[in-house]
């Protein structure tokens, strides 16, 4: 295994970094670190972390320097790295509602086109595979997945759009995710759901976190259109989107 590396973040945090690539096994050996802090971060001379922030590879740690002393915390998490092994987190299994129609998927065709393949191609890869979140991250709420089947991976658009549609579905390099709000974006758009990903009601605000699976089941325009409409009057539980749940 690589070994792993403490970098300092502005002067109020640490970054572990255990590699420079994206993979399963780095990412569980992030997990696992951010395991073994959380299970003794009231502990000397953790006591002062205010923040874990896990990452595809690296795990940030910040801290309050009032509250602890930083080279002490940053030697600390550096031996609590060598010794702690991957871990696979297991997350929630999430069960997401997308629409792939024309209007709510504006890449799909090019897509389809690019990798030789038809548009119920491309659809049946999305959604014959599960997905893998790595982190949240670029804005609140927004999971970056891994696990994009090769056959769909695209590089990202040599002009990013304006103004991509809150809830889009997107793909780029080997990865998927899906924008909270509406924001510029070079991704490539392949569907959107009607699911908010981020909501400040609730104690979680975002709905996906490191470690979680998430599926697609395809869901055609009127369907999305009560579910949108019951997720903005807040009578869509989010438990009903997790593996077992009820949808209606």
């Amino acid at each position: 295994m690589e070994e792993p590396r403490l970098l300092p973040f502005g002067d109020a945090a640490w970054t572990v970094e255990f590699g420079a690539r994206i993979d399963p096994v780095l990412h569980g050996r992030v997990l696992g670190l951010l395991e073994a802090v959380e299970r003794v971060r009231r502990e000397e001379p953790f006591a002062g972390i205010v923040d874990l922030m896990p990452t595809f590879r690296s795990l940030t740690v910040c801290y309050d320097p009032r509250a602890c002393d930083g080279e002490r915390l940053g030697e600390a998490l550096l031996a609590l790295a060598r010794t702690t092994g991957a871990v696979r987190r297991e997350g929630r299994h999430w069960h997401l509602p997308v629409c792939f129609e024309a209007d709510f998927a504006p890449d799909l065709d090019d897509v389809a086109q690019a990798r030789g393949l038809s548009r119920e191609a491309v659809i049946e890869l999305l959604l014959g595979t599960s997905f893998q979140v790595y982190m949240i991250a670029f804005m609140p709420g927004f999971p970056y997945m891994g696990g994009l089947p090769e056959a769909l991976e695209m590089p990202r658009l040599k002009s990013p759009r304006k103004a991509v549609p809150a809830r889009s579905l997107a793909v780029a390099g080997s990865m998927c995710a899906i924008y909270p709000w509406e924001s510029p974006g070079g991704w490539r758009l392949l569907g959107r759901t009607p699911v908010p990903l981020f909501s400040a009601r609730d104690e979680a605000p975002s709905l996906l976190a490191s470690g979680d699976r998430v599926n697609w089941r395809a869901v055609g325009s009127g369907e999305f259109a009560e579910l949108e409409a019951a997720a903005q009057a807040g009578r869509l539980a989010r438990e009903s989107l997790l593996a077992g749940g009820n949808p209606s």
